[in-house]
C-alpha cells in the first residue's frame, strides 16, 4: 500500500505547525520557543499548549510571537493536550513537529525534517538525535546512553520511537491515524508512553520512521536517580504495556527482542552474584586472574562507543574507562527492566495499576 497516493503539494506550499506541551516550565520554556523561532525555514504555527501549569509558563510564552493554548489540568495530560492543539490548529498541516518544553533545537531542523518528509512519500516521521549538555556525571551517563541509541537507529535506517522530545510527523500519517475509532485524536490515551504506541500505528499504516541523520536537539537530564529511576520505569512500564496490548508481529518483533535481552541481562546478573555468594559461603572463592579480562574488554567497547558521543570530552572519556560508573548504571537498568515486568504483571491479576506521570512529576519537583 502507498500511504500518500497521488500527488502531493509543492514543499513550498506545505504548512509546518510546532506543538509545545507544556507542564511548569518556566525554567525552559523561553529557550525552547527562541530556538523554535530561530529557524531557518520558519513554523508556519508554534503552539504553546501550558496544561495545569502552576508556575508563569504561559506568561513567558505570552512574550513570544506564538499562540499560547493554555488549558486546565488533564485527565489523560500530555497527549491530550497534543490532540486538543492538533484538533485546533494541526490537522491540516503538512508537517507537525512536536517538541518537549525543554528542548532546544539547533537552527537547520524544521527545514531538514520537511525535506526529509518531502523526499519520501514512506517517512512517516522523523526524530532527533537528542543529547544532554548538562555537566554533572548522571547526565553524562544519560548522554552516552542516548548516543549509542541515536548510533543504533542511524545504522538501522529506522526506528520504533518518535521520541516525543522532538521529532517532524508527517500530516497525513497523523489523520490516518486519527480516523482509528479508539481515540480522540492520533495520540491514545491507553498507554504511558504515546510516542510508542503513535509510531507503531503509522509504522501499521505502511510508513516508516526514522531518527535523523542532520537535525539534533538538546534537552534536560534527569537530575537524580529517583528521578530517573521514575522516568525509566514510566517508559518502560508503557511500553510493556503497549507490546501485551499489540502482540508480536513483524512490526514489534525486535521490540520484543529488547525485552528479552534485558531480561536476560537481568538475570545473568542475579545469577552472577549468586554464584559469588554461593563460594563466599563454601569458603571457595578465588579471584583468578582472566575475570579481569571481561572487565578489560567492556571498557575497550565503552571508550570506543564515547568517541560518538556529541561534544564529548575529557570527563566523557574518563567515565568510560573507569568502568565502574557504567556498569552501575547497567545495574540500574536491569533493575527497571525486572521491575517494570513485575510491576505490569501485578496490575494484570490486582486490575491496579500506578500512575506513572504522578510518579515522575513527583520525583522531578514540578
Amino acid at each position: 500500500m502507498n500511504p500518500v497516493p497521488g500527488r502531493r503539494r509543492a514543499p513550498e506550499n506545505w504548512t509546518l505547525t510546532v506543538l509545545i506541551p507544556a507542564y511548569n516550565e518556566a525554567s525552559s520554556i523561553a529557550a525552547t520557543i527562541a530556538a523554535a523561532l530561530n529557524q531557518t525555514r520558519p513554523a508556519d504555527r508554534i503552539v504553546v499548549v501550558p496544561n495545569g501549569c502552576t508556575d508563569e509558563t504561559a506568561a513567558i510564552a505570552r512574550a513570544y510571537p506564538v499562540t499560547v493554548m493554555e488549558l486546565p489540568k488533564l485527565a489523560h495530560r500530555k497527549s491530550e493536550a497534543l490532540n486538543r492543539a492538533w484538533h485546533a490548529y494541526g490537522r491540516d498541516s503538512d508537517v507537525v513537529v512536536c517538541l518537549d518544553a525543554d528542548t532546544v533545537l539547533p537552527p537547520n531542523a524544521f527545514a531538514d525534517w520537511e525535506e526529509e518528509l518531502w523526499l519520501d512519500c514512506l517517512l512517516g516521521g522523523s526524530s532527533s538525535k537528542f543529547t544532554m549538555q548538562a555537566p554533572d556525571f548522571l547526565s553524562r551517563l544519560q548522554k552516552a546512553e542516548f548516543a549509542t541509541w541515536t548510533d543504533t537507529a542511524l545504522q538501522r535506517g529506522r526506528t520504533s520511537v518518535l521520541a516525543g522530545t522532538g521529532c517532524a510527523i508527517s500530516g497525513e500519517a497523523l489523520r490516518r491515524v486519527a480516523a482509528r475509532d479508539d481515540r480522540e485524536g492520533p495520540w491514545c490515551y491507553t498507554s504511558a508512553t504515546e510516542d510508542f504506541e503513535l509510531t507503531y500505528r503509522i509504522r501499521e499504516l505502511g510508513f516508516y520512521c526514522q531518527v535523523s541523520p542532520t537535525v539534533r536537539a538538546y534537552t534536560d537530564s534527569m537530575k537524580d536517580l529517583r528521578s530517573l529511576w521514575n522516568q525509566r520505569m514510566k517508559w518502560q512500564v508503557g511500553t510493556v504495556e503497549d507490546l501485551l496490548h499489540i502482540g508480536v508481529n513483524r512490526l514489534t518483533i525486535r521490540d520484543w527482542g529488547q525485552q528479552l535481552m534485558g531480561l536476560l541481562n537481568a538475570g545473568l546478573k542475579a545469577l552472577w552474584v549468586a554464584v559469588i555468594v554461593g563460594y563466599a559461603l563454601m569458603g571457595s572463592l578465588q579471584l583468578i586472574w582472566f575475570w579481569f579480562l571481561l572487565p578489560v574488554l567492556f571498557i575497550a567497547l565503552d571508550v570506543k562507543r564515547a568517541t560518538r558521543i556529541p561534544h564529548v570530552d575529557a570527563k566523557d572519556f574518563l567515565i568510560a574507562a573507569s568502568f565502574f560508573p557504567n556498569e552501575l548504571f547497567m545495574w540500574m537498568r536491569a533493575g527497571w527492566f525486572t521491575r517494570s515486568w513485575v510491576d505490569v504483571l501485578a496490575s494484570k491479576i490486582t486490575k491496579r495499576s500506578r500512575d506513572r506521570w504522578e510518579a515522575q512529576y513527583q520525583a522531578e519537583g514540578v
